[in-house]
């Protein structure tokens, strides 16, 4: 038997989509998850993704909202949230069944309200509320030591946490300068690592070492946090144009809420049967 899913992408972050209740028909448990994760997700051997987006898992109370869920990288491990992940599932879900312009979705990192911009057929654009930066002041514009040399360094959460760089351009080793600081004992949670090249006051151009998942061509908290790090550090003002590789973002804060505005398209509907097999 077949387990149903739907791949999305946003701005090049891609994204498999599954129901809890798909999973427990077919005898997958809570810790199954994590493996179901580095096998779907699997490029080669899978259907290939940067994560794995599972509706109505165990583990988050739905209450009152229009979906939970819960988002594992294509390692198995557990992310709090991924905001293009989360307009992803917005889109799969206004593709199933339209219900007009807001969308009420509980994640790790609590509550996430996305307003529908415009639909296309299958793509689709949201703004998404991210929640309040958290970050400390000394934190901005720090110093961090690592093999390749000592960095400046933004710290800061946004749902999940972000260490930023400010660069002059990005011939550089960055990814495997991304991979160290994400695994650098200052984060003993590991970290997603974000490398900005400034633009102007309202653009920036940045690339993504994701937490989890490597290099991606984009990142929504990534972007979230750039463009804050940015602004905390004078460098940048609302609203601000981030440009990845795969897709451009809009992020605007004023020192409450932050909002992420993208696309988000469905790519494919299929079946998976690559999943662990349940023993009798």
């Amino acid at each position: 038997m077949a387990l149903a899913f739907t791949k999305c992408q946003a701005a090049g972050n891609d994204f498999l989509i599954v129901r809890w209740s798909d999973l427990d028909e077919l005898g997958l448990t809570e810790s199954d998850l994590p493996e179901l994760a580095r096998s779907m997700c699997d490029r080669r051997q899978g259907v290939g993704a940067d994560g794995l987006e599972v509706l109505g898992a165990p583990g988050i109370d739905h209450g009152d909202t229009d979906a939970s869920l819960r988002i594992f990288n294509s390692d198995g491990s557990e992310a709090e949230i991924s905001g293009n992940g989360t307009r992803c599932v917005a889109a799969a879900l206004q593709y199933e069944a339209p219900s007009g312009e807001s969308l009420r979705i509980t994640t790790r990192a609590g509550l996430k309200v996305l307003r529908l911009i415009e639909r296309r057929g299958r793509k689709f654009i949201f703004d998404m509320t991210m929640g309040t930066p958290s970050y400390d002041l000394r934190d901005v514009e720090c110093r961090i030591d690592t093999s390749l040399g000592t960095r400046t360094v933004t710290v800061l959460n946004v749902g999940n946490p972000q260490c930023v760089l400010f660069v002059e351009d990005f011939d550089f080793d960055w990814r495997s300068l991304g991979k160290m600081i994400e695994n650098h004992l200052h984060f003993p949670a590991r970290t997603n690592v974000s490398f900005v090249r400034l633009t102007n006051a309202h653009e920036i151009d940045v690339k993504f070492w994701e937490r989890g998942a490597g290099e991606t061509l984009s990142s929504g908290t990534g972007s979230t946090g750039a463009a804050v790090a940015a602004i905390l550090a004078g460098k940048a003002s609302s609203p601000v144009h981030v440009v990845t590789p795969a897709g451009d973002l809009i992020v605007t804060w004023h020192g409450g809420d932050v909002t992420i505005r993208g696309p988000a398209e469905i790519v494919v509907v299929g079946g998976y049967y690559g999943y662990p097999v349940v023993s009798p």
